[in-house]
């Protein structure tokens, strides 16, 4: 394969969509785009003007985790928050690293004077009981207590200056991989069906620093007390107002309050008392036997089988015998890392849709923020914001922040006249896609604000009771990030091929959107209490060389191609890092790392830091508060393969295995110089 690719425009190969694989569509998202938006709202893809006066965002302080652990994964979570605001003065940080070019090589691929190592993939022990991994004679109870499949988010949490915990989500599974002779979940081995279910979930792992650099490696010896595997059979209990209502009961839990398991778990966030929030994201294609009704339907959920068949091996995933089971699946997961005893919770005041993810932030008065995305075209953006203030150093009250609150969706309009957004990506007369937002309230935990649903159905059929307050229609909203610096939150819209040029609007300038964009938000004040905003979208994706692209006016033969924003983190300057998925479809080219300035002078000059293998996604990624290591999850390598005829053989030359890197500077400089 070439060892690089000259930057120009590419045919979209292979896939639907914005680009992702056969074999993406089909295992991430039930082939999600194959079919209907579930949005079939007559919502309008403009809202209503709401003006907002912006200032100066109070200090904040005092941001730790309540055990004494400290979280060097979010740099949003550090102490470097304090004094923030969009008016703060401060550097315009300007990465120097040597670009990695566009490649296709089957390896991760890092600047010059960076070197990587692979921490653990999947199959590797977990839990001290549990077997080497053997690929020919895999079992479920094995894989219970081994590294999971697909990695995707990452949290990171110090045990002092050598030790951590690494969190990992495993998002779902490729069988065809996984097995040989793999050719549907109709006819497999019903033990492969149940190596899978285990394999879905996440893993807590300790690392430990290798000789005072940015390595981390995997603690191999001794008792390892923190580690631990979450899977679909771990007892989760279910929290906040919707738990025990009836619709989340079943006949294995009358009450409504305790579900077995987590499924297809995206991105995440870490909390200031040091937990980990999971975004369970496309549970629907786990699902048979859906009713025919709309409340179904607009989660995607089918009546029809799906290709894993979860339901030979257990009857729950069939919803003509359990039609509430997958109103329990959804929600935002909170899991303690340093508590291996613990219950996972299932938080339902943050509602229920396709989860990316949710990152947190501190308002203004000490109140917790939470931003998220629902992963699907032309849905919507929403916050939670709580009811009662962190309080550091007191864990048990922090832990109770997510029950009671109020949860809000995304407005948002144009300050350009309508005939200037034609669908094209050209920018309007005032040379730049901006305007204005407001947050409209859903649900308090005690009331109600859209007429005909309860708290509990608010937060249960959460899209249905979004599509009635006229929230605007997204671009597949993935990945939230506040920043560190100002306090401008982030969130990467991957694409939406669907849009057409006349559903083009401000917010979401281009139709069709194959190569994605990301929105930048400022809220009203700097506090994300606030419920008001602006907003801006400071990068078009797609080839520099393509006239639709847009990378916040900084001169196109400067950057580096892009394609499908996923995930996105920030360094301690500020800078944001964003991983993509779907590169291959829409440029040619392996998924990639970037890091681009969003203040001063250098805004926009985006570069490319890492590649990963052939069709394999970028995941994580987590900068270090140090900012001494990246992390990165390359998942589904090789993803067009099959175990007999692998198109990837990384990281061990055998057959493709999902796995978790750390990339660092060789002479010990922070990672980005």
């Amino acid at each position: 394969m070439p060892e690089s690719v000259p930057r120009r425009l590419l045919p979209l190969i292979g896939g639907v969509g914005g680009g992702r694989s056969a074999k993406t569509c089909l295992y991430r998202c039930g082939n999600a785009c194959f079919h209907p938006a579930p949005n079939q709202s007559d919502n309008t893809y403009f809202g209503d003007v709401f003006q907002g006066v912006l200032s100066r965002r109070a200090a904040l302080k005092g941001v730790a985790v309540a055990t004494g652990a400290g979280a060097v994964g979010p740099a949003a979570l550090s102490p470097a928050a304090a004094d923030r605001g969009p008016d703060r003065p401060h550097p315009a940080p300007r990465p120097t690293f040597e670009n990695v070019l566009p490649n296709n090589r089957d390896e991760v691929s890092v600047p010059k004077g960076y070197d990587h190592h692979v921490i653990v993939g999947w199959g590797d022990p977990v839990l001290p009981d549990a077997p080497e991994f053997d690929f020919e004679n895999q079992t479920a109870g094995a894989q219970a207590r081994q590294f999971g499949y697909n990695c995707d988010y990452v949290g990171f949490f110090t045990l002092g200056d050598d030790r951590g915990l690494l969190w990992v989500n495993h998002e779902y599974t490729n069988e065809e991989l996984m097995f040989a002779g793999y050719t549907g979940g109709a006819d497999a081995d019903p033990e492969w069906l149940r190596v899978a279910m285990a394999a879905h979930g996440g893993s807590v792992v300790e690392l430990e620093r290798v000789d005072g650099t940015g390595q981390w490696r995997l603690v191999t010896e001794g008792e390892r007390p923190f580690n631990r595997r979450i899977t679909p059979q771990t007892p989760f209990r279910i929290t906040g107002p919707a738990a025990g209502h009836e619709l989340l009961r079943t006949e294995a839990d009358p009450e409504g309050r305790r579900v077995l398991g987590t499924l297809n778990n995206c991105a995440g966030g870490m909390t200031p008392w040091g937990t980990v929030l999971s975004g369970e994201e496309n549970f629907h294609q786990y699902f048979v036997g859906a009713p025919a009704t709309e409340s179904y339907a607009r989660y995607g959920l089918s009546s029809g089988y799906t290709g894993r068949r979860w339901d030979r091996v257990d009857e729950r995933f069939d919803l003509a015998k359990h039609p509430n089971e997958a109103h329990r699946f959804g929600y935002i997961v909170e899991i303690d890392p340093h508590d291996p005893e613990s219950t996972p919770l299932k938080r339902t005041m943050l509602g229920r849709f396709k989860h990316e993810g949710a990152n947190v932030d501190l308002t203004e008065d000490g109140r917790v923020a939470a931003y998220m995305g629902d992963d699907e075209r032309f849905d919507y953006i929403y916050k939670f914001v709580s009811a009662k203030k962190y309080v550091e150093g007191s864990r048990k009250h922090n832990m109770t922040l997510l029950d009671s609150g109020t949860l809000y969706v995304a407005r948002l309009e144009g300050d350009s006249p309508a005939e200037e957004i034609d669908g094209t990506g050209t920018l309007p007369l005032d040379g730049e896609f901006d305007g204005t937002g407001e947050w409209i309230p859903l649900c308090t935990d005690t009331e109600s604000f859209v007429p005909g649903f309860s708290v509990a159905e608010v937060l249960v059929h959460t899209r249905l009771a979004a599509d009635k307050v006229g929230p605007t229609k997204m671009d597949r909203p993935e990945d939230f990030e506040p920043s560190p610096v100002t306090g401008k939150v982030y969130c990467a819209l991957t694409n939406n091929s669907a849009r057409e040029p006349g559903q083009a609007d401000e917010p979401n300038p281009r139709g069709p959107n194959k190569f994605g964009h990301v929105l930048e938000i400022v809220e009203d004040g700097a506090d994300s209490a606030a419920t008001t905003f602006t907003w801006t979208v400071p990068l078009v994706c797609g080839d520099p060389e393509d006239e639709s692209t847009y990378y916040s006016g900084y001169d196109k033969s400067k950057v580096m191609a892009i394609s499908a924003p996923d995930n996105l983190a920030f360094d301690k300057q500020g800078n944001l890092w964003i991983s993509t998925d779907g590169q291959p479809g829409t440029l040619g080219t392996n998924d990639a790392l970037h890091v681009m300035p969003v203040e001063g002078r250098f805004r926009g000059e985006l570069r490319t830091f890492a590649t990963v293998p052939i069709e394999a996604e970028t995941c994580g990624p987590l900068i270090t508060e140090d900012q001494k290591t990246v992390f990165l999850a390359p998942q589904h390598p090789g993803e067009n393969g099959t175990a007999e005829e692998p198109t990837s053989v990384w990281p061990d030359g055998a057959f493709p295995r999902p796995s978790v890197v750390c990339v660092w500077h060789t002479d010990g400089r922070d990672v980005g110089d």
